[in-house]
């Protein structure tokens, strides 16, 4: 895969590529970008084969509901969602050989719902990123009694479409996010604030499936559902639950 140099879009889809994970990586220091991580399955995720999800986006009017299934050993990409005009589309694809309208129309959402489902995970896997450990604070969202930690993470300020994207990640206890700030280009006041919630695990890997909160003031709400982790060697997908 491309190098990473990742933005985040809830509604565009702002991601210009994704990094292959190396097995190495989870061998290094064990810092703030590895407990998350870790907390998440990190460490069994060269086990992973393929994973499924639906990503699902409703914000006032705007809704939107697109399934993926990702062939994470061979970066094979299967979509099955609507296109523009709202009609049936189903397309399966290699990403190191993308047509010019899968570039154009499909891969960028792909991108922008894997960072939803595996976020964590790109912690260790960007290498890029700036990742701060700001001490304890309180959720923003009030969802959480007592103090949790506020991780800054921050894109750099060239390459992708909104260069110097950072987020707030609010981790509790066990270094699983409970909530987050998004700052688009790095502004000071949050362009969206959500709940991390719903844990489920399938197989090795723990998801947060329920995220809820504001994004430019206004109500929004994500969801992924049909999540499952198929294993290298298995014959049929796990559930999450």
């Amino acid at each position: 895969m491309s190098r990473c140099f990742v933005r985040f879009s809830l509604v565009s889809s702002l991601f210009a590529g994704l990094l292959l994970p190396s097995a190495s990586l989870a061998q290094e220091k064990p810092d703030i970008r590895h407990q998350i991580a870790d907390a998440y399955g990190l460490g069994s995720w060269s086990n992973v084969d393929q994973i499924r999800y639906t990503f699902n986006f409703e914000a006032g009017p705007k809704k939107a509901a697109r399934s993926w299934t990702w062939e994470v050993k061979t970066d094979k990409v299967t979509f099955e969602g609507t296109d523009a005009a709202g009609k049936p589309v189903k397309v399966s694809y290699a990403r190191a050989s993308m047509p010019p309208d899968v570039v154009k129309d499909v891969d960028p959402n792909f991108i922008n719902d894997q960072y939803w489902a595996l976020f964590p995970f790109h912690l260790v896997w960007d290498k890029d990123i700036t990742v701060e450990d700001k001490g304890m604070t309180a959720d923003p969202t009030g969802k959480t009694k007592g103090k949790v930690r506020k991780v800054t993470v921050t894109y750099p300020k060239t390459g992708g479409y909104t260069p110097g994207d950072m987020y707030d990640l609010f981790v509790g206890a066990d270094n699983r996010v409970v909530a987050w700030n998004f700052h688009r280009g790095g502004e000071a006041k949050p362009t969206l604030t959500v709940t991390w919630a719903d844990y489920k695990t399938a197989g090795p890997i723990h998801f947060s499936t329920d995220h809820r909160g504001t994004y430019t003031g206004n109500p929004i709400h994500i969801s992924l559902t049909g999540v499952a982790v198929k294993l290298v060697g298995a014959s049929d997908f796990v559930a999450a639950k």
